[in-house]
């Protein structure tokens, strides 16, 4: 089980990783406007308007791999184990240490040692 999760978390770091730079790549939405008034250039390595297409796409692959990853990060991380192994269960299976309850000897009948003086 422990292999599984070492798997589905470096998958998951990785499509972390990548969508950071894909996001960091991509041109806004104002940058075409700048581009429009001489500021930039508007071609580039897949034409004018391809390269926000292929960008858009993978950001959106690797979104969705990620957030996979993490609802099977939860489950994982939620599944009981068979063998006892939970703290809870260790706790329990120890000697109870028997609860007694406080003695105040100054305490009477009505509680008015609770009180504190002024």
């Amino acid at each position: 089980m422990s292999i599984v999760v070492s798997i589905i978390l470096t998958v998951q770091m990785l499509c972390a990783i990548g969508m950071i730079g894909l996001i960091l790549v991509q041109h806004g939405k104002g940058a075409d406007m700048g581009a429009a008034f001489g500021s930039g250039s508007s071609g580039s390595l897949f034409g004018a308007s391809g390269s926000a297409n292929f960008l858009s796409r993978t950001t959106a692959i690797l979104a969705t791999v990620f957030f996979v990853c993490t609802l099977a990060l939860a489950y994982f991380g939620n599944v009981r184990p068979t063998g006892g192994n939970s703290v809870l269960e260790s706790a329990a299976t120890q000697a109870p240490v028997a609860a007694q309850p406080a003695q105040n000897p100054a305490s009477d009948a009505s509680g008015a040692a609770q009180i504190p003086a002024k």
